[in-house]
């Protein structure tokens, strides 16, 4: 049946993917915090194969893999892989959603999602999903905007479109993790970096199954 949820998700990216990887490709350069928590979980991770869920551009994966990760990026929008595919040609991308992720059970080592939550108040979900994919001890990285607030958009990076950017509580995502199965390990909380990005406060969780 027709997933309203990723129809909307699709024709919200599918006009700003490229303006998308303009202006984000190289923003972990002035994210110091974001850098080190991706260090030590690619360190964490190892060989294993390591899922970027919700990889937009794929600056992540990119960051991860010349860390030595054995990265693979998936995203919703077919549009936006194309543009990971782009701009990483050397790395595997493919389309998926995390309410339904194409690979077997207990088939990665880690999964980061950086914002892949952002347009869904649905955890549960896509969290049983990654804990079904992860190996037993497999770690996933999460962040978020903290909040409490939907914020809509017509407009991002020159091109219209129309989405919505929902904040969550950190207690909140970290019962939902809970109740899919994990462990939560780390959390790291911050300020946003001035000029950098949406003024925010992010907070990073890493569970363990």
């Amino acid at each position: 049946m027709p997933d309203p949820r990723a129809d909307v998700l699709r024709h919200g990216y599918s006009t700003v993917a490229r303006g998308y990887r303009e202006e984000l490709s190289g923003e972990l350069a002035g994210k110091p915090l974001d850098r080190a928590m991706l260090d030590a979980f690619a360190e964490r991770v190892g060989q294993g194969l390591l899922l970027d869920i919700g990889c937009g551009p794929g600056h992540v994966a990119r960051y991860l893999a010349e860390r030595g990760a054995n990265v693979e990026g998936v995203d919703l929008s077919p549009e936006m892989i194309a543009e990971a595919r782009a701009a990483c040609p050397d790395l595997a991308f493919r389309v998926g959603d995390m309410f339904d992720l194409p690979y077997d059970a207990a088939s990665a080592g880690g999964i980061v999602a950086f914002y892949a939550i952002v347009h869904t108040r649905e955890l549960r979900r896509p969290f049983e999903e990654f804990h079904r994919v992860l190996a037993p001890g497999g770690v996933a990285l999460v962040a978020f905007h903290v909040g409490t607030e939907t914020v809509h958009v017509d407009e991002l990076f020159g091109g219209a479109t129309s989405l919505d950017f929902m904040f969550h509580p950190p207690d909140d995502v970290a019962a939902a993790l809970v109740a899919a199965g994990f462990t939560i390990e780390a959390r790291l909380d911050r300020e946003p970096y001035p000029g950098a990005e949406h003024p925010s406060r992010r907070t990073y969780l890493l569970a363990r199954k």
